[in-house]
């Protein structure tokens, strides 16, 4: 369990105490852009290949049982999330690394997915994590699974942050008709639904779908354990 905490805790400092604070742009100007991109994509992957580990070895301590009536629930919460993680992957945004830019080359940057939520992909780890969260119960799944929601909800708001120091009414003008929080946008009359609707197609819902029958067939042997939701 001590392994699966400072794994947790390296995972999250270097996102929120690196990545997430103006410290990141002192190491840029220090290391350049892509060196120091190419520095934390590995510190990354080390942090999650350690957690993933310590999560698999880690003691089962349960904190409560399983919630009555949750499975129908997790599944299509965890539809929704691969709805989100699939589209949003697929989907060009100035919040996703390597495409900042787009903010002031690309007069309409906020389409399709989009327009629903500046961050799908971390709304959807966020709705992924939280079902496992509330559906294992254990102190292990509690550790893991509570920081993945942590570091996906806190990194929308760090990844605002970001842009807006570097790009300022440029990031403001994108904001201006998009939102973090999911339909938010939509529903205070900054966007429209009809057109993300028709900009995200059938293609993109095609692979989520795809997507998530396969890994609700294959979940036993990928992960070495049933769906238990």
């Amino acid at each position: 369990m001590i392994s699966l905490i400072a794994a947790s805790a390296f995972f999250l400092l270097i996102h929120f105490v690196v990545s997430g604070t103006r410290l990141r742009d002192r190491l840029v100007v220090l290391l350049r852009e892509g060196p120091y991109r190419g520095a934390f994509a590995l510190a990354s992957v080390v942090g999650l290949v350690w957690m993933s580990r310590a999560y698999a070895q880690a003691p089962h301590i349960e904190l409560w049982s399983s919630l009555p009536g949750i499975r129908p629930l997790a599944l299509v919460l965890v539809f929704a999330a691969f709805l989100f993680v699939a589209i949003g992957l697929a989907s060009p945004s100035p919040t996703r690394v390597g495409m900042e830019s787009s903010l002031v080359k690309v007069k309409e940057h906020a389409l399709g997915m989009i327009r629903i939520t500046r961050h799908p992909f971390l709304w959807g780890v966020a709705l992924w994590a939280l079902v496992h969260l509330a559906a294992n119960g254990d102190l292990a799944s509690t550790i893991f699974f509570g920081s993945l929601l942590v570091l996906a909800l806190g990194g929308t708001t760090t990844i605002d942050a970001k842009r807006r120091r570097v790009f300022g009414d440029a990031w403001q003008r994108f904001a201006d008709v998009t939102s973090n929080v999911p339909f938010a946008a939509i529903l205070t009359g900054r966007n429209s639904l009809g057109p993300a609707l028709r900009e995200i197609g059938l293609l993109r819902p095609t692979i989520a779908i795809v997507a998530y029958s396969a890994f609700f067939v294959l979940h036993g042997r990928l992960f070495g354990a049933a769906l238990v939701f």
